[in-house]
């Protein structure tokens, strides 16, 4: 799905809030719904198809994680990106776990808001390919066969590598932290820890870089994380 013309529910209590996002986004060409607390907001689901849930946290009437998992159990292909003025970390990762496409911190930007759904609509829209590839320029991620190639040739990874890279792959151009890379990836222990992932990112570029000392696909953001490049050569 495009982000031009989709429809987006938004729940959101703060109604001068919720108002100015609706204005800001129709002018990007997307339609907004907006209910300003949970039972409005299930109400709307059940009456209406979305292309894309933005979820406040805070709401009068639910908790907003809870409200997340129920939506996730009912609508599970729609995207939903969460916002929250609790700065909590745990929210964060929480939401992550129940299935949330992103996250946003309050105040935001309506730029970022924009730039953020758009991504998402777009990782969405690749994830229902009828062929199941991402690609990424030369680089193909083949989902249901598991494989991954560049140009012609077949890139060797591990069951693990091929986790971390598609989780990358599947939000191509955002930032993921080690702790939401293991956290994806599942698994206990070491093999989901951060230095973990810091080895597989390794063998994974030297698997699909034609220079891992100088990647220009899989990127470091130095104290932040990885991000799978969007654009590529």
């Amino acid at each position: 799905m495009a982000a031009d013309g989709a429809r987006i529910l938004l729940i959101e209590d703060d109604l001068r809030l919720g108002q100015m996002v609706r204005e800001y986004l129709a002018k990007a060409g997307l339609t907004v719904v907006l209910a300003d607390d949970a039972a409005r907001g299930q109400r709307h689901l059940a009456q209406q198809p979305f292309d894309l849930l933005l979820l406040d946290l805070m709401l009068p009437d639910a908790d907003g994680l809870d409200l997340c998992r129920t939506i996730r159990a009912g609508h599970p292909a729609l995207p939903i990106i969460m916002a929250t003025a609790r700065g909590d970390t745990t929210d964060r990762i929480v939401g992550l776990e129940l299935g949330a496409d992103d996250y946003l911190a309050k105040p935001y930007e309506p730029r970022e808001l924009l730039a953020r759904i758009r991504a998402v609509l777009r990782r969405r829209a690749r994830q229902d390919l009828p062929d199941d590839v991402l690609r990424f320029g030369q680089l193909e991620i083949d989902r249901a066969a598991r494989q991954v190639r560049v140009g012609q040739r077949s890139c060797e990874l591990t069951a693990r590598q091929f986790d971390i890279l598609l989780v990358l792959a599947e939000r191509a151009g955002r930032v993921l932290s080690r702790e939401q890379i293991a956290l994806q990836i599942g698994g206990d222990g070491i093999e989901s820890s951060d230095r973990a992932v810091d080895v597989h990112v390794v063998k994974i570029r030297a698997a699909i870089e034609s220079d891992p000392a100088h990647p220009r696909r899989l990127i470091t953001v130095r104290g932040a994380g990885y991000l799978l490049a969007q654009a590529q050569d």
